[in-house]
């Protein structure tokens, strides 16, 4: 795996690239209008994700048809001034629409955050990562 990084302006404006040429475009949330995601919102958007593509494939597998997946995923960092401000907690919120029973949408969470998702396994090294699941509108518990 690979990708390439150029500068597109005096500040923090990039561009990424993938082998296959997809584009990402990262700037400096600081930054007046910035002009991409940050590093750290790009990691919690790969745990959305990487935890989506593997919920679609365990709850597919079971041929359970999903009408909607969204996920809402927020960062906590440390708040004492220290360099690096890593995260020390994520939560994840998803969100299922479909004929999928409460107790497989939460398996299928569980499978993902705590076995499959290889940027949940690598991030939990430094962070929690918890999530909760909504299907059809109402909470699983």
């Amino acid at each position: 795996m690979k990708i390439q990084l150029k500068r597109l302006n005096d500040k923090f404006h990039f561009e990424t690239k993938n082998e296959r040429g997809h584009v990402v475009h990262l700037d400096n949330k600081s930054e007046p209008n910035p002009q991409g995601a940050s590093p750290m919102e790009l990691l919690l958007m790969g745990v959305a994700g990487c935890s989506g593509i593997d919920m679609v494939m365990i709850l597919g597998k079971q041929q359970l048809e999903i009408k909607d997946l969204r996920m809402e995923v927020e960062g906590f960092r440390k708040d004492d001034g220290t360099v690096p401000n890593t995260f020390t907690r994520i939560h994840v919120k998803v969100y299922l629409e479909g004929d999928i029973p409460a107790n497989k949408a939460q398996r299928a969470a569980a499978l993902s955050f705590e076995k499959y998702c290889s940027v949940a396994m690598m991030l939990e090294k430094a962070a929690e990562i918890t999530y909760d699941v909504t299907v059809n509108g109402k909470p699983v518990e």
